[in-house]
């Protein structure tokens, strides 16, 4: 800053100030985390199963559901578990799972609370049903990418000793995943 002036000196400092200011309280990305674990084949049951669990960050519910019912900026498990059927019944249609071809249900098994670092998810646990032991596995996700294009859910797929990973994005919203 040599041959600056006080003054553009000071309003030069104001405005990094500023600007650092306003970095620091930016919303951090809209991310969930999807999880699958493929269950070993039960030879009594038809039915496959997976147990999965979904962490969607409570940031995010909240702007869609007003979670934090006495407006203090902090949402405590009361209100949590107040909204836990609301929380349930928006997301769960935003996810369609199918086994070769074939819808799989959704069954689902509670919800918890689970801290990530950028913050505290709600984790909705469900097991995926499938009528048989699928060779291909479909998904369709669709979860805030209407509030939210920038949006994204990380996959996670653990069949056997085999681990896969996937991005969902706006851009891709659904995904092929051979078992």
């Amino acid at each position: 800053m040599i041959g600056c002036s006080s003054h553009a000196r000071a309003a030069l400092l104001a405005l990094v100030a500023m600007l650092a200011s306003a970095g620091a309280g930016a919303h951090s990305a809209s991310d969930a985390y999807l999880t699958l674990t493929v269950a070993a084949p039960d030879a009594h049951n038809a039915t496959s199963v997976m147990h999965a669990q979904w962490d969607i960050a409570l940031r995010d519910l909240d702007f869609v559901l007003k979670l934090d019912d006495d407006g203090d900026g902090d949402i405590v498990w009361g209100e949590l578990r107040k909204h836990q059927r609301a929380i349930a019944q928006y997301a769960y249609p935003h996810l369609q799972i199918s086994g070769d071809g074939k819808p799989c249900q959704l069954k689902p098994i509670g919800q918890l609370v689970d801290g990530h670092a950028d913050g505290t998810y709600a984790s909705l646990m469900f097991d995926v049903l499938c009528a048989a032991a699928p060779k291909q596995l479909s998904l369709d996700y669709q979860l805030f990418f209407a509030i939210d294009p920038s949006h994204r859910a990380i996959l996670l797929l653990h069949d056997g000793e085999n681990i896969s990973t996937a991005l969902l994005s706006s851009e891709q919203t659904h995904l092929n995943l051979k078992l």
